[in-house]
């Protein structure tokens, strides 16, 4: 089975999007920084509860800019022709991992093994 790098493209263009618009509901930029400055409150209890969810929030930005990173990357593989070519064994991926994963950089075998 082959790569149909244009339902590939298209897949991950959506991808991207869903990521930076939830980024953007997050109140973050897509570089993963927060583009406001949360009220503290009047309070211990307010700040701490505050400072409980922008920790919460953080984590939350900082694993969509990870994903986000790979999304940015698999576009520039399919532009540069190494879109589907595993980074640890060099072999294709098969097409059926790339169409539920279309950011892959690994072969099943390859990702076990890093596991």
């Amino acid at each position: 089975m082959t790569i149909d790098e244009r339902a590939a493209r298209i897949a991950l263009d959506e991808e991207k999007a869903r990521l930076l618009h939830q980024l953007e509901e997050l109140g973050a930029t897509p570089d993963g920084d927060l583009k406001t400055d949360l009220d503290l409150g009047e309070g211990f209890a307010d700040a701490a509860a505050i400072t409980a969810e922008r920790s919460e929030i953080l984590g939350l930005v900082e694993r969509m800019v990870e994903e986000l990173g790979t999304v940015d990357a698999a576009l520039d593989r399919l532009g540069n022709g190494t879109y589907g070519v595993c980074a640890s064994c060099g072999e294709e991926i098969p097409a059926e991992r790339l169409e539920f994963r279309p950011n892959a950089i690994r072969c099943v075998s390859c990702k076990e093994q890093r596991s």
